[in-house]
């Protein structure tokens, strides 16, 4: 099959081609917001038009059409759906056996201040999960929990969302970083501990943020020792890390010590009035557990974490790597060709059939869950059972995400992601602004921060050399913007309605958490043009980790 080379303007315009591009994401984003479609419906619309201007207007032949969509499938099957799946399989065991009761109370016991517990369980814990695989599992686990603590499922869903932001560019143990080194060539020592003079000051407000989303101001401030401390722990250690030991467990270490901490912590401070939902009511005195009693009820999330960490470290990873099997797609790899200015120079497209279940992070998860059930009391027979009673709950928010994973591969290799992408280039000396929403928008678009840094990464720095501004800030820029797109991306939005028991008010949610989305990613692209103009002595150059 010849190779086909992208158009970046096939309508002879360049706004009429922009607007044409965009109009997938357009749609679906009206579907869910407006006209309040159930999310795999409109998925499913949004992927067909996709397809359909993907052959029509952009001329990609059907053929690679087909095996852009296949590969996204594949994809969304090894890389999403059974993480989710898996993490909602260890949720539902400790429900099974009865043993979230005493998890419950095992927080309840710490504090019984939802604002307190946001800060222990969506932003410590989850960054903790980020940083160890990501793909989904970090609002999953933290959602269901959450709800079953006593949040209001549609709150858990945004607060999880909004929680899981500043960790995102070092998830999954540094992949984004990974990515950033591969598409732009730069240092990877110099681009992390960019993100990591970035992201810190978002991480500074992200508690208050997170609490006065749920409550007003007063409340919110009552608690400002407990939310100070979170954000400043968090912020230390995801500066230091970054800076002076590695990308790969920023979150890991950053979450960690942030719960230890925060747990220690509120032993010896509390709020003066805990704070519930109106009508609650006051908390009754948390029940006594043993130790061991509450190390049993968490046996299923400590086996979780360190299978998952342990998953991603460099001797496990090279005793599961040749399980993986890897091969190239048909009519797809290296067939496609991206040429300037959304490159240095032309190159072709791979496209590898990645079928890594056994080194998945969700195969770590379904093992912690295999492991967990009979941990947790319950036959063999009886876990399985839970499994598959949660793979059939799950089947509508599944083809959501199938539906959504194949959009954005035929978005990404018939060039409809670039034309979007070279309209945000268009603005001078207000790209550093402008350069990070782009990173925010590709995050929006693929669902991940490395997917839009290997989308947008070589654009940003070729725009940055254009434009006599740091190429090392403008691809750390486009990770950073990128975490605040996170919570919008469709399959978030699914992923959440899905663990906390509101599939089909993906739209509502939607609508929930775009405002928090635009305000933080302004927020980035501030302090990244700040960055740019006023304090270019703070971007590094030529560092090495310890």
């Amino acid at each position: 099959m010849n190779v086909w080379v992208q158009n970046y303007n096939p309508l002879g315009n360049a706004w009429l081609s922009t607007i044409v591009a965009a109009l997938p994401v357009l749609v679906l984003f009206y579907l869910l917001a407006v006209t309040k479609v159930i999310a795999h419906r409109a998925a499913v619309w949004a992927f067909l038009l996709a397809v359909a201007l993907a052959i029509g207007v952009f001329g990609m032949p059907v053929p690679m059409v087909g095996a852009a969509v296949a590969q996204g499938l594949i994809y969304a099957v090894v890389r999403i759906i059974w993480t989710l799946v898996c993490a909602v399989f260890v949720y539902e065991l400790t429900v099974e056996s009865g043993h979230f009761e005493t998890i419950k109370e095992s927080i309840g016991g710490i504090t019984a201040d939802r604002r307190l517990q946001v800060l222990l369980i969506a932003f410590a814990f989850g960054a903790m999960l980020e940083g160890a695989g990501g793909g989904g599992a970090p609002v999953a686990i933290a959602g269901a929990m959450m709800v079953g603590l006593g949040f209001r499922p549609m709150d858990a869903a945004v607060l999880c969302l909004v929680a899981n932001t500043s960790p995102v560019a070092f998830g999954g143990l540094g992949n984004p970083i990974r990515v950033l080194v591969a598409v732009t060539g730069l240092p990877e020592a110099d681009l992390s501990a960019t993100i990591g003079r970035i992201l810190p000051w978002t991480a500074l407000i992200l508690p208050f943020w997170l609490i006065r989303s749920m409550t007003n101001w007063r409340n919110t401030f009552s608690a400002w020792p407990g939310l100070a401390a979170c954000g400043l722990v968090f912020a230390g250690c995801q500066f230091y890390w970054s800076n002076y030991r590695d990308a790969s467990l920023v979150d890991v270490i950053g979450g960690a010590v942030t719960l230890l901490v925060l747990a220690a912590f509120f032993k010896i401070w509390r709020p003066a009035v805990p704070w519930r939902y109106p009508g609650e009511g006051i908390a009754m005195a948390a029940k006594q557990h043993s130790w061991t009693t509450v190390l049993h009820a968490w046996s299923p999330y400590i086996i979780l974490t360190t299978l998952v960490i342990a998953w991603g470290m460099p001797p496990v990873k090279r005793l599961l790597d040749p399980t993986t099997f890897t091969t190239p797609m048909p009519w797809l790899h290296q067939l496609v060709q991206r040429v300037p200015p959304v490159v240095a120079k032309q190159h072709l497209e791979p496209a590898m059939i990645d079928f890594a279940w056994l080194s998945a992070v969700g195969t770590a998860t379904f093992f912690a869950g295999l492991i967990s059930g009979p941990v947790l009391g319950l036959s063999v027979g009886k876990t399985l059972g839970v499994f598959f009673r949660t793979c059939y709950r799950m089947r509508y928010s599944t083809l959501a995400i199938l539906a959504m994973l194949g959009l954005g591969f035929v978005t990404r290799y018939s060039g409809m992601d670039a034309v979007m992408g070279l309209a945000m280039t268009h603005t001078g000396g207000l790209f550093p602004f402008f350069g990070t929403m782009l990173g925010w928008l590709g995050v929006a678009l693929t669902g991940t921060d490395a997917g839009s840094n290997a989308l947008f990464g070589s654009l940003q720095v070729i725009t940055a050399n254009n434009l006599g501004i740091s190429p090392v800030l403008m691809a750390a820029a486009n990770s950073a913007g990128g975490v605040m797109g996170k919570m919008i991306d469709a399959q978030s939005i699914i992923v959440a309605c899905a663990a906390v028991g509101k599939e089909g008010e993906e739209g509502n949610l939607f609508r929930a958490v775009l405002p928090h989305s635009i305000a933080l990613a302004a927020i980035v692209g501030l302090i990244v043009y700040l960055y740019a103009y006023y304090f270019q002595a703070w971007i590094p150059s030529g560092l090495k980790f310890q």
